[in-house]
């Protein structure tokens, strides 16, 4: 019988088997965009055990086994590990039609050379031998084989990148480990933590915060630490896109009011985001970095499971807020004066995949080819229907040809094999294009387009 996981897995047509097999497989892999810890990378993290490796911080897992049934305490609670790893392997079985049955079988097969579908008969067998293989597969061990070029982190402007720095150090380790900055916490003017995190701030740069002038001076001191670092990529969390025109007395104001915990309208939460984004764009602009805008995550919907058990523990949904008139003023201000820096536009609701297609293309420009890109198909959306639109919207109404292609978004050493999957289904598509006449039969086009966005398309974009 033919395995689950077999050499033609989604290639349909023979233009397909053709495209992956001799073009998209045999590129590295660049990881722009995920939450891996650079600790871990540098300690080469060893795991106790698959659970470990697979489901201890794993909130896509989480939010499945809530839905089969399972108990919090074999989730997040005390249980034994085995136990827990037992709970997942009766809700595999329930899981076909989602991509997580597709990305276990393909990361036990990967990792591990297992094709046996996970299920509770074949649980602890499974769990026995790659508690065994993983006595030798570390977490650079994981890296190495996935050949990944390049790992781009996600980091709070605060953190000190000593294991970044470490990394850098490290000749024995072939794959770059490179910071990105992450923002968010200077701009959520609204949330609960936003003063508490100023005052940490000032702590770092050695000197109090006390009106937006000196936020930001520390900001941008922090910025060139980070590039210095080699730093090359900032990353925003827009659950809600924020833009409105103001003034630097009105902002002066607005944070002097939120420092001193008073309550801010919404007019003066969106002059305040608008404005610190605008900020933080032109200072990309001078350095040459790529700004990420992550939009519409609706997060942390469960007061009470936030409250026992924080945040990004998988409470958290796609938001319907509309975008298209916000996103383009604050595009627009930057591209007035020429701060505009390359882009990259992702959007969680798939509702707004056009909406930000045809938004990008009003300020391309430059002399940069896909100057403003149009991100892959990001978290809920991460799926053969999400991934396929995503990738038929950009074709329609942009340059497929131009896409920086896939990232894992993930904290997890195990998920690279996305990046396989991403690529068997853009070959598909692909391949089907050219059976229906709408794409020619021209493997070193094709072959090269596929290659590009694969690997070169990011590599030269990033200027890694």
């Amino acid at each position: 019988m033919k395995t689950f996981i077999h050499e033609d897995f989604l290639l349909h047509n023979e233009v397909a088997k053709k495209l992956f097999h001799q073009h998209a497989k045999k590129m590295p892999i660049i990881d722009y965009h995920c939450h891996l810890d650079p600790k871990e990378i540098y300690e080469d993290k060893k795991f106790r055990n698959l659970f470990d490796a697979w489901l201890s911080g794993d909130h896509y897992k989480w939010r499945l086994m809530r839905a089969n049934g399972v108990t919090e305490d074999y989730i997040t609670g005390n249980k034994p590990e085995f136990d827990k790893f037992m709970k997942w392997a009766e809700v595999v079985p329930t899981l076909v039609g989602n991509p997580l049955y597709h990305w276990t079988h393909f990361e036990l097969k990967r990792f591990f050379g297992i094709d046996t579908l996970l299920s509770p008969e074949t649980a602890e067998d499974i769990y026995k031998e790659v508690n065994q293989k993983l006595e030798s597969l570390t977490a650079r061990k994981l890296i190495e084989m996935s050949h990944v070029d390049v790992i781009c982190t996600t980091d709070d402007p605060i953190d000190s990148l000593e294991w970044h720095d470490k990394l850098n150090e490290d000749q024995n380790f072939k794959t770059t480990v490179l910071p990105a900055f992450r923002p968010d916490k200077a701009i959520n003017i609204e949330l609960p933590w936003f003063q508490e995190w100023i005052i940490k701030l000032g702590k770092v740069v050695g000197y109090t915060l006390s009106n937006i002038n000196l936020l930001k001076k520390a900001i941008t001191e922090r910025i060139e630490f980070f590039h210095e670092k080699g730093c090359r990529l900032s990353d925003h969390a827009l659950d809600v896109v924020s833009y409105e025109r103001t003034t630097n007395e009105e902002i002066a104001m607005i944070y002097e009011k939120a420092m001193q915990h008073e309550d801010l309208t919404p007019r003066e939460i969106r002059k305040y985001k608008g404005y610190l984004l605008v900020f933080l764009g032109q200072e990309y602009k001078k350095r040459d970095w790529v700004q990420q805008y992550h939009i519409g995550a609706l997060r942390n919907l469960s007061e009470r499971m936030l409250k026992n058990l924080g945040p990004d523990t998988g409470f958290d949904a796609i938001n319907d807020g509309l975008i298209a008139k916000p996103l383009s003023q604050l595009m627009d201000a930057l591209d007035a004066t020429g701060d505009l820096p390359k882009t990259i536009l992702y959007t969680l609701n798939p509702r707004d995949f056009e909406v930000a297609i045809t938004l990008m293309q009003a300020f391309q420009g430059g002399g940069i080819a896909g100057k403003i890109q149009f991100g892959s198909a990001w978290w809920f959306l991460d799926t053969i229907d999400g991934m396929t639109k995503q990738i038929k919207a950009l074709a329609n109404n942009g340059l497929l040809s131009r896409f920086v292609g896939m990232l894992t978004d993930s904290r997890s050493f195990l998920s690279y094999p996305r990046h396989e999957y991403f690529r068997r289904l853009l070959c598909n598509i692909i391949g089907e294009q050219v059976m229906l006449g709408y794409f020619p039969e021209d493997y070193t086009l094709l072959g090269k387009m596929v290659e590009d966005i694969s690997y070169r398309n990011a590599k030269d974009y990033f200027n890694f």
